[in-house]
């Protein structure tokens, strides 16, 4: 490391500068061989980055499966080699949001204009539930009511089980469910 000093002033300034300033790095030649071998699914967040790619159809990561999951390729950061691969290049699992085309917004749309008619069920594909609505005017407007709730808290989803295509930063509901293996645990903050 050079250290160069100047006089500013009656003030003197110390600048640290690396010793290939100004040099052209990609004229330097990199040494492949001295990579070190990592086992690439234990990289922490740093240590890769990966090419997210959402899908415009969907607003979710390209080939997001049934079980909510997308393989997304990464790349290991310079200096590391996966041994899996053999290359800085390995396959990532991120939670995603299948979806099968219902639109959030058709829907909630739906339901507050036509919900009466049964349009925003028969939309989300519960048949039996829209001809009940229909045939009785959305329950008397108390189930009409009840279904724009639902569906703009995105309690009720497409019959399918896919979530509701909704912006990548769109209004997206995440639940959060206990059940009896839930248990919470005590932080040594807080007081008994």
């Amino acid at each position: 490391m050079y250290i160069q000093s100047l006089v500013w002033g009656t003030m003197a300034l110390l600048i640290f500068l690396p010793p290939n300033l100004g040099q052209d790095s990609s004229s330097e030649e990199r040494d492949f061989t001295n990579l070190i071998e990592v086992d690439c699914s234990k990289l922490r967040m740093g240590q890769f980055r990966c090419n997210e790619t959402i899908d415009p159809a969907t607003q979710q990561l390209k080939d997001c499966t049934r079980d909510n999951i997308a393989k997304v390729t990464c790349e290991a950061a310079e200096g590391l080699r996966c041994a899996e691969s053999n290359s800085r290049y390995f396959l990532k699992n991120f939670p995603c949001k299948w979806t099968n085309g219902y639109k959030y917004d058709v829907a909630l749309l739906l339901s507050v204009f036509f919900g009466f008619l049964g349009a925003d069920r028969f939309y989300l594909g519960h048949v039996g539930m829209g001809a009940l609505k229909c045939c009785t005017l959305g329950f008397f407007f108390i189930g009409h009511l009840i279904d724009i709730i639902l569906i703009a808290t995105q309690y009720t989803t497409p019959i399918d089980g896919s979530h509701y295509v909704v912006g990548y930063y769109g209004p997206s509901v995440e639940s959060i469910r206990a059940d009896n293996l839930t248990y919470v645990v005590k932080r040594p903050d807080w007081y008994s």
